[in-house]
């Protein structure tokens, strides 16, 4: 199975799903103008990839802002890693956030409370302007 690349734009992540690898990143900035557009194709692909996952799974989500439809989405992302760890698939999510970023802090621990999954809170120093 060949990975799924989207480049990132201006509105949307950079998504990359990869079963050889066993690893899920999306990373950028998510406020498209329909979500279902952009992320219904990722919800197809993640059906596919938990047919053919390997072992491990690790989701690195590195998001700088995105908006409450996104929000809707990702949670879909996250049911649906989180459906594939119960049928013993460990999948592991790395919710990244720049220092002092709280409302990135906060979505992720969000998810994280109501999410029965490994997820990982990792902050990471903010760009220099």
């Amino acid at each position: 199975m060949k990975p799924l690349v989207i480049k990132e734009t201006n509105k949307t992540p950079r998504v990359v799903i990869d079963p050889t690898d066993g690893v899920i990143e999306i990373k950028g900035k998510s406020i498209p103008e329909d979500g279902s557009i952009f992320f219904n194709p990722i919800l197809r692909e993640l059906d596919r990839f938990g047919l053919n996952m390997p072992g491990n799974t690790r989701v690195n989500v590195q998001l700088e802002y995105f908006n409450t439809n996104s929000s809707k989405y990702i949670y879909q992302i996250f049911k649906k890693l989180e459906a594939m760890h119960r049928q013993d698939k460990p999948v592991q999510i790395n919710w990244y956030y720049e220092q002092d970023d709280w409302d990135l802090q906060e979505a992720g621990e969000d998810y994280q409370s109501i999410l029965k999954i490994p997820f990982k809170m990792i902050e990471i120093e903010g760009e220099e302007e």
